[in-house]
Formats: structure tokens, C-alpha cells, sequence
């Protein structure tokens, strides 16, 4: 049996702002199946605590960062967590990286180094009879511990997972001695990033292996454009970096059991959702395909491109249902092009329930983003039935068949892609989309097609258990 601590700072279901918190919260079980015990180390933040029910205390700190802390173990939801208790660093209302207004904390480097000193000492001391063999850290937030690690003599591997290069967790150079790092390690070959401490690079710099979560974006990440500042140390690492697709929870995610939609197996069963989805929403009935956007609204994401495309899918007669938040511009934006268009419909905001009936009833689901490590809401449309259109990006290329003559011919088209990305493609490919929702029965292979994708995590977790035994031998 493999022992691996995962450090993050997010875990659904307990706290999620994006995909991390459903890896964090899926993955773990997946491992288990392979051999993998995994214990889920996660800040206790104001949210997180009254979820924790018959928690112990299993380790105590008189001063961490500023205050006393303790770490506390419970299982929630089938998850092995290592809540970090410190009330001084997490106890706090607004979001969990800044406040109501949107601003980061001032403190997230204190706040983030906590938790990466707490799993460095985990490793170095072990908890009674647990230790881990394998330290597994996801993002900037965990990208101190490796430091940590050592100057504590922990001589685990650690593995370090990109999820979102774009944020580095860059502080200044005066913090060193606050965050009690070495001052002889702030230079080029370790944390020092432009004349100030990286957590991002730190990580990637003192992991025994990198990965990302789609082969895509790990050959990506080693050109300018999509390394933001970063491309030059992945190149360096080169041969240690990999990717691993990322995979949903099949229990949560499955539309024969879903407890928020009309359940079905076949693509046909997807009528009753679809006149649900145009209820909720106030839409009527339409000759077009029913598109569906659940997204963070940022330009990432490739919201601005889409409201200059989308009369290539409204002016010929198809739909667009939106639930998101994000950029205030974009939301303005959204919701100034829903008074204007009777097709288009749009929720500020976030609602799981609503999500899954969204996925459920839409005839397609809409994903342009300009750059995307993996996406998951594509996988989701995948398992049920409804049609991804997505960018070539990232781990959208590697999960998405697109509908090109050959692979139609073929029969396995399972979406549609759309390259360059850029407003004139995407309304090219709203039209393609279009065109194919007409033909009805090349449409039913097509959602044929996307229901029977492995998107689930099995393949995945071998994949990273392998990586873990490598590692370990």
C-alpha cells in the first residue's frame, strides 16, 4: 500500500471556486481503487469547519505564523482529510482567497506557507502510524513545501500537479525571513522569481516530478504563450514533466441516477431536460440547437469572444442558456445581450442543482476558452449526451472528437473543435454546429459517441499510481 498526502487549498465537496476542489475531492477515492491510501491535508477555512463532524486533534502548534493552530483528521463524504485548524490565518468571512470585494488577502503567502510547513512536517515526523510516501502538492498554494521538506530532512518525493499556471503566488523578497525560508535558496536555481519569492516555482523547481492535467497543456506550458513567465523552468524540467487528463465522479455525474434531472440512458431521454432547462430560463421552443455555458465569465475563459460570435448560433434560430459570474464587464455585457435577444438567457451566479439540469437539457455545451489545462464542464457534456464545442486547447484537444469529415465517415466524432481561437472561428464553428444539429441522425451518433467516452478517473489514477511507484522504487 502507497501512503501519498495531497496539499491543496480547496476540496469539494467542502470548499470549491473551481476544477481543483473536484480533483482534490475525486481523485483520492480513484487512487484508492489502485492501491493508493490518500489523506487530503486542507486549510480549515470559516466554510470548511462546521462541515467537520466528530473531528480529532492529532498534532498541535503553539505559533504558526501567528497564531496557534491545531490539525485535526475527519472523513467527510468518504475523504481522509487533515483539516489545519488555524483561526488567525482561515477564520474569515468573503472568499478564501481574498475578501467580499475580490481583493487577495494580504496574508495568502502566511496563510499558504502554513499549510506547506504543516505538510513538510507531516512528512518529516509522520502522524502516530501514518507518514506518507509520496507528497503531493496542487498549485501555487502547496509550492512552499518542497522548501519546507527541506529544511526538515523529509526525504519523501514530491510530486506537483499544475492545475492553472497563470497564478504564481509571488510575494516580496522581504517576507523571507516571515516565511522562514532559507535566505541562501532565494536565487535562480530555486525560489527567486524576478526578485521575489514564487511559490509556483519553488514547487516546480524542488518537485521530483511535474505534471499537468492534460499532455496538451504539458507541451504548452514550455512555449511563451501559454507559460506565463514559467516556460523557461518547465523546459528545464522538461523530462520530468507529463500529463494526466483529469476525470469527473461518475456517482455524482451520471445521468441514469441524477437526483436534480429527469433521469435517462439515451440521448432521447434528454427531451424532458431540455423543456426544463427552456422553462427555467424562459425560453420557448427554437429550430436551433439549445447551447448551454456554466463557466467562470474571464476572458480565459473566452466569454468576450463569444458574445461578438453569437449571432452566428441566435440569427439562425438556436439558443443560448448562460449560469456564471465572473467579470463584472462580461456579466453587464451577458446580461444587456439577454434584453436584446429572445434566445438568450442569462443567470449571474453559481448553482450546482441548476448545473447539472443545464448539462442534462442542453443540446450542446459551449466551452471557447483561450487557454484550458483540462476543463471538466466538456467531460461532464460528454457523459451526458450533450455535445461539447470547445476550443483546440489544452485538455479540450485531448478529450473532444471533433466532427471533421474523416472522423464522421468514421462514426467517432464526439464534438466540436474549433482552431484558431478567435471570434470569426468560433461563429464558423456555431454554424458547423448548427449544421449538424439539423441532421438528426448524424446528430444521435454524434451523442452516442460522447455518452460511451471513459470520462471517469480509473485511467487516470493508474496513471498516477504509476507515477508514484516509480517514484518509490
Amino acid at each position: 500500500m502507497i501512503t501519498s498526502l495531497f496539499v491543496v487549498s480547496e476540496c469539494a465537496p467542502l470548499v470549491k471556486t473551481g476544477g481543483l476542489a473536484d480533483v482534490a475531492g475525486a481523485l483520492p477515492g480513484a487512487l484508492a481503487e489502485c492501491g493508493v491510501d490518500t489523506r487530503v491535508l486542507l486549510p480549515g477555512y470559516r466554510v470548511v469547519m462546521p462541515q467537520i463532524k466528530g473531528a480529532r486533534s492529532v498534532a498541535q502548534y503553539a505559533d504558526l505564523f501567528g497564531g496557534p493552530a491545531k490539525l485535526l483528521a475527519a472523513q467527510v463524504a468518504g475523504i481522509d482529510l487533515l483539516i489545519l485548524d488555524a483561526p488567525h490565518l482561515y477564520d474569515r468571512g468573503g472568499a478564501i482567497y481574498g475578501d467580499a470585494t475580490g481583493r487577495d488577502w494580504p496574508d495568502n503567502p502566511e496563510r499558504f506557507a502554513a499549510l506547506c510547513k504543516v505538510a513538510a512536517m507531516i512528512a518529516a515526523q509522520g502522524l502516530g502510524d501514518w507518514t506518507p510516501d509520496i507528497v503531493h502538492g496542487h498549485d501555487w498554494q502547496a509550492g512552499l513545501t518542497p522548501e519546507y521538506m527541506h529544511a526538515l530532512d523529509a526525504r519523501q518525493p514530491f510530486v506537483f500537479t499544475i492545475h492553472n499556471i497563470a497564478f504564481h503566488g509571488n510575494t516580496d523578497a522581504g517576507r523571507l525571513r516571515k516565511l522562514g525560508l532559507d535566505p541562501t535558496r532565494f536565487d535562480a536555481a530555486h525560489f527567486e522569481f524576478w526578485g521575489h519569492i514564487s511559490a509556483l516555482k519553488a514547487g516546480l523547481v524542488g518537485a521530483a516530478r511535474i505534471n499537468t492535467v492534460s499532455q496538451t497543456y504539458a507541451e504548452e506550458l514550455l512555449t511563451p504563450e501559454f507559460g506565463i513567465g514559467m516556460d523557461g523552468v518547465l523546459r528545464s524540467r522538461q523530462a520530468d514533466l507529463t500529463g494526466i487528463v483529469n476525470g469527473i465522479d461518475l456517482d455524482i455525474w451520471n445521468p441514469e441516477t441524477d437526483p436534480n434531472i429527469h433521469p435517462y440512458k439515451a440521448p432521447a431521454g434528454k427531451a424532458a431536460n431540455k423543456r426544463a432547462v427552456q422553462k427555467t430560463f424562459g425560453l420557448g421552443k427554437a429550430q436551433g440547437p439549445l447551447c448551454v455555458l456554466v463557466s467562470r465569465l474571464t476572458e480565459q475563459k473566452g466569454i468576450d469572444l463569444l458574445l461578438d460570435a453569437l449571432p452566428a448560433l441566435l440569427d439562425r434560430g438556436g439558443q443560448m442558456a448562460v449560469l456564471g459570474s465572473g467579470d463584472p464587464r462580461l456579466e453587464v455585457s451577458l446580461l444587456e445581450a439577454a434584453d436584446r435577444h429572445a434566445n438568450l438567457a442569462v443567470k449571474i451566479g453559481y448553482d450546482e442543482a441548476l448545473s447539472h439540469q443545464m448539462i442534462a437539457g442542453g443540446d450542446a455545451i459551449l466551452v471557447p476558452s483561450r487557454f484550458e489545462p483540462c476543463g471538466l464542464t466538456q467531460l461532464y457534456g460528454l457523459r451526458y449526451g450533450t455535445v461539447p464545442l470547445v476550443a483546440l486547447t489544452g485538455g479540450l484537444a485531448d478529450t473532444v472528437i471533433n466532427a471533421s469529415p474523416a472522423a464522421l465517415a468514421r462514426g467517432v466524432a464526439t464534438g466540436v473543435q474549433f482552431f484558431p481561437v478567435n471570434v470569426q472561428s468560433l461563429a464558423n464553428a456555431l454554424v458547423r454546429l448548427g449544421d449538424l444539429f439539423a441532421d438528426k441522425p448524424t446528430w444521435k451518433v454524434i451523442q452516442r459517441n460522447a455518452m460511451k467516452q471513459p470520462v471517469g478517473w480509473a485511467s487516470s489514477a493508474a496513471a498516477y499510481h504509476a507515477l508514484y511507484t516509480s517514484l518509490i522504487e
